[in-house]
């Protein structure tokens, strides 16, 4: 029984280490309906502002930016408003 025990153990520590753990994968574009964060390094890549504009307006809401982490694996973080009251533009969504 105790060899059994342990030839199933080694089988399962084998398979283990095998696979990948994955933990270094994180995206380049996060967010919901009250904001997100763009990868400083995406941000260099492609317009960061446009990015977050077109997600916000995806929810009717309007992007703020917040804060900007400029150096490596950092990111560019923004939030998703209402538009104000009194305002008579809505928020638009352009087409690459």
């Amino acid at each position: 029984m105790r060899i059994i025990k342990a030839a199933v153990l080694v089988a399962a520590g084998a398979m283990l280490s095998w696979t990948p753990a994955r933990a270094d994968t994180v995206p380049e574009f996060r967010g919901n309906d009250t904001g997100g964060i763009i990868a400083y390094e995406l941000a260099h890549r492609v317009d960061a502002r446009q990015l977050a504009v077109d997600h916000c307006a995806s929810y009717g809401k309007v992007a703020k930016f917040l804060a900007v982490d400029a150096q490596y694996g950092g990111y560019v973080s923004f939030a998703c408003r209402w538009v104000p009251y009194g305002a008579s533009n809505q928020p638009l969504r352009t087409l690459y």
